[in-house]
């Protein structure tokens, strides 16, 4: 999957969630009026905006993330310097989180500058180059600024949600006259459909933002391709084996959109990685994975996903 493509499939898909969004802002806007809509428009900016600006600080408090000092991990400040001047962009700051996963996310806003952080499974599970072609992923995210674009295309779907869910209960339970309580079941039909057409489109665009990452990590580390891979693979094995031995631990769905593998995916994806082989090379491993059959299944349960399938993921690094 080459970048001219991934930018195209990107490109496409903001402009078809930009469409949906206004056609449908066009036909509740004739239904409910202007006013109370523009209402509410501004309120779920604002909410979405103030989320941006403090998400930083609960991911801190949530998974433990503290800034790495130089002095303790200088192999690791030293690859997010030198990948940094590669990618074009200035050095994040560097986080460690406490969790027990090996995962990696980008994240951060004007308040707090961009950051790469990384947990201490990861450390504990992979090698040094792979932990460099993951850190490479997630400063693929920032040079494509994908905190800000999922920020704006997810903003389009949860107000048409709160649009939905405000009409509907006002039409089953408010106190109005028959055609009032007609008119809002309409509008929040139409509210949920538009929501559900554009999570779709959101979802899309999340699982092509990966493959993009993907690449910039294949074009700025050396031998970018293999290694990321091999990271991947692993992860996904570390990841079900930590949620085997600690049952209802990882409590990680609400952010899984920052990390470079989906932990609720773990199990699935793994379920490739053990029927493929019980030991052996890592380079053994992706190549057994990258060959598995796709079934319509495992296509059925991606398009609700925010990450790729991890077999397609692979191929498109190798091809």
């Amino acid at each position: 999957m080459n970048l001219l493509r991934l930018r195209l499939s990107m490109a496409g898909t903001v402009t078809v969630i930009i469409a949906v969004s206004t056609m449908g802002f066009a036909l509740i806007i004739s239904l409910f009026g202007p006013v109370d809509i523009v209402s509410l428009v501004a309120v779920v900016a604002a909410f979405n905006v103030g989320q941006w600006l403090l998400a930083p600080y609960l991911v801190d408090m949530l998974y433990g993330v503290k800034q790495v000092r130089e002095k303790d991990y200088p192999e690791l400040h030293g690859i997010v310097e030198r990948l940094s001047r590669k990618s074009g962009i200035r050095t994040p700051g560097l986080m460690i989180s406490g969790i027990s996963i090996p995962n990696a996310f980008a994240y951060g806003s004007p308040l707090t500058g961009p950051r790469v952080a990384v947990t201490e499974g990861l450390l504990r599970n992979l090698e040094m180059e792979e932990v460099e072609a993951v850190i490479g992923h997630e400063l693929g995210h920032l040079r494509h600024r994908d905190v800000q674009i999922m920020m704006f295309v997810s903003f389009l779907p949860s107000l048409f949600y709160i649009l939905a869910r405000s009409t509907l209960f006002s039409s089953y339970y408010g106190r109005r006259d028959r055609r009032d309580m007609g008119g809002l079941a309409l509008i929040g039909s139409v509210s949920m459909m538009v929501y559900f057409f554009l999570l779709m489109f959101t979802l899309g665009l999340s699982r092509l933002r990966e493959y993009y990452a993907d690449q910039h990590s294949a074009s700025v580390v050396d031998d970018g391709a293999r290694k990321l891979s091999e990271a991947l693979a692993k992860i996904s094995s570390s990841t079900w084996r930590a949620q085997r031995a600690s049952p209802g631990r990882l409590a990680l769905s609400g952010f899984k959109t920052l990390f470079i593998a989906d932990p609720d995916r773990a199990g699935r994806d793994t379920a490739a990685l053990y029927q493929a082989r019980h030991g052996g090379p890592d380079d053994d491993l992706v190549r057994s994975i990258t060959g598995r059959r796709i079934t319509w299944f495992n296509r059925f349960i991606e398009v609700f996903s925010t990450h790729p399938n991890i077999v397609k993921r692979l191929r498109a690094l190798k091809y």
